[in-house]
């Protein structure tokens, strides 16, 4: 419930630093284009340029808030296909790896999918990336390495979810940077 409450507040703070001041910007550049139409095209084709980059700005920030809800990947293409996009959306070389046969609860699923994203916001450019996701009898196993910055706290949302979930995560880092993330969620009958 704790990890929940800090997705929505989250979005929420995305949601008001992003989108919402994208279209304040809009506004006040609506008003100022109005205003230089008739005296100084010049100035208005400026605003205009400007506003086409915002709303591209606002389209882009909307879409990926909404991955972060609910990716509609998820549904279409499934876990593997999902985290292999995060990968490329992200600039870093990744090895996907799901072996796990059965569909995956939307929630056990977005767990994975946020431990990904965690590890992929920390992850050295320079570096290979790697989860494994794998079934064992009623549990969902998943593992993710990348040499990666940050602190093992950077995980706390994602260890919230997992534990709500009634799941462990664990996070280790090695001499070299190496940052592993493990984890076990269990799934539903």
């Amino acid at each position: 419930m704790v990890a929940a409450d800090a997705d929505r507040r989250s979005t929420e703070r995305d949601l008001h630093d992003g989108v919402h001041q994208l279209f304040v910007a809009l506004a006040v550049n609506l008003q100022l284009l109005t205003r230089a139409l008739d005296s100084d095209p010049g100035a208005a084709t400026r605003v205009l340029d400007e506003m086409s980059r915002d709303v591209q700005r606002g389209l882009d920030e909307t879409v990926l808030l909404g991955h972060r809800i609910y990716p509609a990947m998820l549904e279409t293409g499934g876990l593997a296909a999902l985290l292999r996009s995060a990968a490329v959306d992200a600039g870093v070389t990744a090895s996907v790896e799901v072996a796990a046969s059965r569909d995956h609860p939307p929630e056990v699923a977005m767990t994975v999918y946020l431990c990904w994203l965690a590890t992929l916001a920390r992850a050295r450019w320079d570096t290979r990336v790697t989860i494994s996701v794998r079934e064992h009898e009623d549990v969902l196993a998943f593992d993710v390495i990348a040499i990666a910055a940050g602190t093992d706290t950077d995980f706390d949302r994602v260890r919230e979810r997992v534990e709500a979930l009634g799941g462990q995560l664990t996070i280790t880092t090695g001499r070299d940077g190496r940052t592993r993330a493990a984890g076990l969620l269990p799934r539903p009958s």
